[in-house]
């Protein structure tokens, strides 16, 4: 029997962080699970990628059972300090309305910045050394229902057959159209640039966001004297920011950026991305699951999108470790019934609370100002208020599964 005949347990698409490390922890959990992932790109490849993602503390606790955060930690900042301002661009004072303590508990950062690279090297690296088959340069381009699995049709010409095919092809999945999932879509108009910047002062692991009229521009810590920025502009204007010369985007740049970290300096690309809200009315169909941002694609105005998949993950992990043990098919739409529970009341909450802050705060109206200020201002009044958000935006409050909590499933 070829490798390609031979049928396997899950087939996940997209070999991303989401992809990459839902492969992981199956495999750690359940040595004998058979697993592959598919994504067209080589593992150098997504090395290369220039972005870095905010960890929060119950996903550095996941990745660090997971095997693979010891190799993370020497390029992860720990966000000491976050501070929340709501100012207009020609405002010559922006008064600080929230200021946030990073730890959650002694010693542990409510969350840290990580490469982009870095964290998807290294969970590939783990997968491999686990016995992933990573199947690399393919892509998944349909697949057929059979009463014991899905029949996959790759890229490359070669088929596989898995008892379930998991999509974590992105925002604009593929597979979930071929599934026959709808989503809830809405479009900001709104553009969010990313790029890396040096400064001559340290940060000491703050970070920021400022809340302007045209949206949120984040200032994010890294390692060294850099930080991450998540510049939320009207798409118009974006566009022409990133395709512009270099003086006008860097002129425009420290205008929002300001001084108190001294000379600032690109250095990065700079990318611009569609923002807007994409929720999926399903997660999952009979022998398919859908997981990360092809499930959701919320607005990086939380910073929570990357830890959503992370969520995703763990819930579906834990849903098909424990069905196996208890003998059940992995595939099976009661199983699969189990993760869309657990995870899509969530998703749509957050999906809500991102849209309705972005359109409270993306404006410029005096009293809806006066509101959000002033409300901002109360909550920094209240330790224990402020505490219980930290403690929620780093994913440690309620009911979570195992691996949240750096627990074995």
């Amino acid at each position: 029997m070829s490798a390609q005949d031979t049928p396997i347990d899950v087939l996940i698409a997209g070999g991303g962080y989401v992809g990459l490390s839902l492969a992981v922890a199956l495999k750690q959990a359940d040595p004998a699970m058979e697993i592959a992932v598919v994504d067209l790109r080589e593992i150098e490849q997504m090395e290369r990628d220039p972005r870095a993602s905010a960890i929060v503390a119950a996903a550095s606790r996941m990745l660090d059972h997971l095997g693979v955060w010891e190799e993370i930690r020497p390029q992860a900042q720990p966000m000491t300090e976050m501070i929340v301002t709501d100012s207009r661009l020609r405002d010559t004072v922006r008064p600080v309305f929230l200021t946030f303590d990073g730890d959650v508990e002694p010693g542990e950062p409510f969350a840290h910045m990580v490469p982009n690279g870095t964290m998807v090297g290294a969970l590939a690296r783990r997968a491999v050394a686990l016995g992933v088959d990573l199947l690399t340069s393919d892509s998944v381009t349909g697949f057929t229902m059979t009463g014991s699995g899905v029949d996959i049709r790759l890229g490359s010409g070669a088929a596989r057959h898995a008892r379930l095919l998991v999509a974590a092809d992105g925002v604009r999945s593929k597979l979930r159209d071929l599934a026959g999932i709808g989503v809830v879509r809405w479009d900001y108009d709104q553009s969010g640039i990313v790029t890396t910047v040096r400064h001559e002062r340290p940060h000491n692991g703050r970070a920021e966001e400022h809340f302007l009229p045209a949206g949120p521009f984040a200032i994010l810590p890294l390692v060294g004297d850099r930080s991450s920025l998540v510049w939320s502009e009207r798409r118009a204007d974006a566009d022409k920011l990133v395709k512009g010369d270099d003086f006008t985007f860097e002129l425009e740049l420290e205008r929002r950026f300001g001084h108190h970290l001294g000379k600032i300096e690109l250095a990065g690309p700079r990318h611009a991305f569609p923002l807007g809200l994409t929720l999926a009315r399903d997660f999952v169909r009979p022998r398919f699951a859908l997981a990360g941002d092809s499930a959701h694609g919320i607005h990086p105005i939380s910073g929570q999108g990357l830890n959503m998949g992370f969520k995703d993950v763990a819930a579906l992990a834990q849903v098909l470790v424990e069905a196996r043990r208890l003998g059940e098919d992995i595939g099976a739409q009661h199983v699969l019934e189990r993760y869309q529970r657990w995870r899509r009341f969530d998703t749509w909450r957050m999906g809500v609370v991102t849209d309705v802050l972005n359109r409270l705060f993306s404006n410029d109206l005096d009293v809806v100002r006066a509101v959000r200020d002033m409300g901002l201002g109360l909550v920094d009044r209240m330790p224990g208020l402020k505490r219980m958000f930290i403690r929620q935006a780093a994913g440690l409050e309620g009911p979570a599964p195992r691996l949240l909590a750096g627990q074995a499933i």
